[in-house]
Formats: structure tokens, C-alpha cells, sequence
């Protein structure tokens, strides 16, 4: 029973990986689809915040369906529909299109997986739903790692058109065949003895005070974070580092896999160790190292080392809000009714993309550099530290201490 319970985590890791790529490399194609369609930054960025916005407004109403649906049938729904979403956007020739496939059916179709593989995974590790939950999220951080290097040499090779829909399909392919080993586990495995089910529905929390705080210190920092993936080579355009090579690797591509590989470890390292010295000050401590490492990505940027490496520590300092805040959420409001709890503050990613999307595009469009959209980054980062160890733990004391 244990081999068969990692066998289902290897499976849903897959799953997870393959459809992470249209979030984590979008950033590839922003250059030649800005020249393509002739759009703004701002304008092109509609697409990524769709996204986001698509992938976390439905979380709530997919966490429902999977309670009726088979789950393998509804992953291997979703991720037909993600790789369906790149092979659609490589046949039109408007921005309005785009924004419908890749950023309509892309989110829809990456939302159903990942809700579907959470939610599976946590029903084959009953005892350690924690775990499960961020490794998952962490198969969908260090996903597209494994992607960004041959998308970028694709690209380079031919053009943005091709190369959607050869990794369309391949996504599809090995996502799909990822998805025929899950299953749903015996009664008997999911049942959980040591752990009832308590804590408060959906419809009280949201009329607290403290669910709102949360909410709003997760959209500030998806905010940042969301800002650097899906702009990072404009920005290593601007700084001039992007067709740079560091040991006769190019800069970009490898600063994109390492942020892959910060943003992956990050969610269940961050999660262990708040296990251990508490969330608030994990939150803290996390929150200020990447607005610390922004701060001097910025004064560093122009060096292609500097670039990659604090790159990397910046991803180190956001990937973890999604093992904190589920975690948190928990602890507070119990697990009654977690999965749509989390559904609906997953839904401040959706927000952060609104704001590290577009807006952030179009603030760096208006200024004309980056100062002012790093400056926000940073302020909300420190901003957010000082809540969690100011409001946000003697508020969750009072909460949890009138409930007890």
C-alpha cells in the first residue's frame, strides 16, 4: 500500500509538470508576440493575467465537480485542454484569440488539473495532507524547468507557432498518459482516525475579518511574484542581459530554470519549516528575503551572474505563500470545509495577476524603467512581513482562542 501511495504522488507529479509550462515560460514568447500582433506589453499581458485569473476563479467550483467526477477523468480533461489551449493559440492571428485559448482555455484547462491533483494526493496521504498539498504545488513550480531550455532553443530555431504546437501536443501526450496510473484510493486508506473534521464552513469564514487579511497578504504577494514570471525577459531585455551567456548557457533560459527549481523547493521546505518555528515568522522571515533580493536584483541587474542568481532567491522568497497560506488557513479555520476555504483564497493569485500583469506593464511603460514597478514589489513585500508578525498573529491568537 505504501509503494502504491507513492507510485499515485510520482503520476500526479507528472501531471502537474506537464501543464505547468503555460504559466512558467510564457515569458519566452512575450517578445516575438508583442512584434506579431503589434501590441502594448500592457495589452499582451491580458493573456497571463487571464491565466491566472481563469486557473483561480473556478478553484471553488472545480474543488466541487471533483467530488462528483472521477478524478483521473477529470485531470486527463484538463490537461487535454491545456495542451489543446497551445495548439489553438498557434492557429490565430488577433489578440483577442489569445486571450480566449491560451489565456481562456490555458487557466480552465491548468485550474482542473490543479485542483484535481490536490485534492487526489491528499486523499492518498490522509496523515499528511500538508505534505501532499505542497509537493503537488511543487511539481507545478519546478515543472516547466524541463521545458525551458528546449522551448527557448525551439524558438530560436523556428517560431513562436511551431513551437506551441509541438509542445501543445507533447504536453498533452505525457500528461495524459501520467493521468491513466491515478486512482482513487480505498475507503479504508482515506480514512484518517487521529484526525476529525472540524473547523468552520465556507460561508462563516468569509465573514471574518481574519480570512480578509489573508486574502489581501497573498495578493500582495502574488503580486511581486507574478510580476517577475511573467515579465522576466522584458526585463532581462532591459537590463541588456538576455542574449548574454553565462558558461555558454544563455542568461535567460537559465535563469528561468533555476527559478523553476527555487520556486519548487521553496513550498515544501518554507512549509517543514514553519511546522517548526510557526507560520507568522516563517511568513517574516520569507516575505523580507525577497524583498531583499529585489532590491538588489535591481542595483545588480545589468550583470548576467547577479541576474540569474538573484533571480533564483527572489522565486526562493515567493514560491512558498503556496504551502504558508494553505497551511495557515487550516490551522485557523479548521479542515470542515478546507478545500473550498483554499479554493477561495487561491483566488488572490488572481488578483496579483491583475496587478503584476498589466498594470505593472503598463506602470513600466508610463515611467519608462523599472524603479517604480520594483519599488511596489519591494513596499508590498515589507508591508506584508510586518503584518504577519504585527496583525496577523495576535489576530489568529484572539480567533483560535475564542474558538478553543
Amino acid at each position: 500500500m505504501i509503494a502504491a501511495k507513492w507510485r499515485q504522488m510520482i503520476a500526479g507529479l507528472i501531471c502537474m509538470g506537464a501543464i505547468s509550462s503555460p504559466q512558467y515560460v510564457w515569458t519566452l514568447f512575450t517578445p516575438i508576440l508583442k512584434t506579431d500582433f503589434s501590441a502594448s506589453a500592457a495589452a499582451l499581458q491580458v493573456t497571463f493575467s487571464l491565466l491566472i485569473v481563469l486557473q483561480t476563479l473556478f478553484s471553488p467550483i472545480q474543488g466541487w465537480i471533483a467530488r462528483h467526477v472521477l478524478p483521473r477523468n477529470l485531470i486527463i480533461a484538463g490537461i487535454v485542454l491545456t495542451g489543446f489551449s497551445w495548439v489553438a493559440s498557434a492557429q490565430i492571428h488577433s489578440l483577442t484569440m489569445l486571450y480566449l485559448t491560451y489565456g481562456g482555455l490555458g487557466g480552465i484547462g491548468t485550474g482542473i488539473v490543479y485542483v484535481g491533483v490536490v485534492s487526489l494526493l491528499m486523499q492518498w496521504f490522509p496523515k499528511n495532507r500538508g505534505m501532499a498539498a505542497g509537493a503537488a504545488a511543487a511539481g507545478y513550480g519546478m515543472g516547466a524547468m524541463l521545458t525551458t531550455f528546449p522551448i527557448s532553443h525551439l524558438l530560436a530555431a523556428s517560431d513562436w507557432r511551431n513551437t506551441m504546437t509541438v509542445f501543445g501536443i507533447i504536453m498533452a501526450v505525457v500528461g495524459v498518459v501520467a493521468a491513466c496510473f491515478l486512482k482513487t484510493p480505498e475507503s479504508d486508506l482515506t480514512a484518517d482516525p487521529s484526525s476529525a473534521s472540524t473547523g468552520y464552513l465556507t460561508s462563516d469564514v468569509v465573514k471574518t475579518p481574519l480570512f480578509w487579511l489573508m486574502f489581501f497578504m497573498m495578493a500582495t504577494m502574488a503580486t511581486s511574484g507574478l510580476m517577475v514570471t511573467s515579465q522576466l525577459a522584458q526585463i532581462a531585455t532591459d537590463f541588456g542581459v538576455a542574449h548574454l551567456t553565462i558558461l555558454g548557457m544563455a542568461a535567460l533560459p537559465l535563469a528561468m530554470t533555476l527559478d523553476r527549481i527555487a520556486n519548487g523547493v521553496t513550498r515544501p521546505l518554507f512549509g517543514w519549516v514553519s511546522d517548526h518555528l510557526g507560520r507568522e515568522q516563517t511568513m517574516a522571515f520569507a516575505f523580507s528575503l525577497e524583498a531583499v533580493a529585489l532590491t538588489c536584483w535591481l542595483a545588480l541587474a545589468n550583470h548576467p551572474v547577479a541576474f540569474v542568481l538573484l533571480s533564483g532567491i527572489v522565486f526562493l522568497g515567493w514560491g512558498e505563500i503556496f504551502s504558508l497560506f494553505p497551511a495557515t488557513l487550516t490551522d485557523t479555520f479548521g479542515t470542515r470545509d478546507a478545500s473550498r476555504n483554499y479554493g477561495l483564497l487561491y483566488m488572490a493569485q488572481g488578483v496579483g495577476a491583475v496587478f503584476g500583469g498589466p498594470l505593472a506593464a503598463w506602470l513600466h511603460q508610463a515611467s519608462g524603467n523599472w524603479h517604480p514597478v520594483f519599488a511596489l514589489a519591494i513596499g508590498g513585500d515589507l508591508l506584508t512581513a510586518i503584518l504577519a508578525l504585527a496583525v496577523l498573529r495576535p489576530m489568529r491568537r484572539r480567533f483560535m482562542q475564542r474558538a478553543s
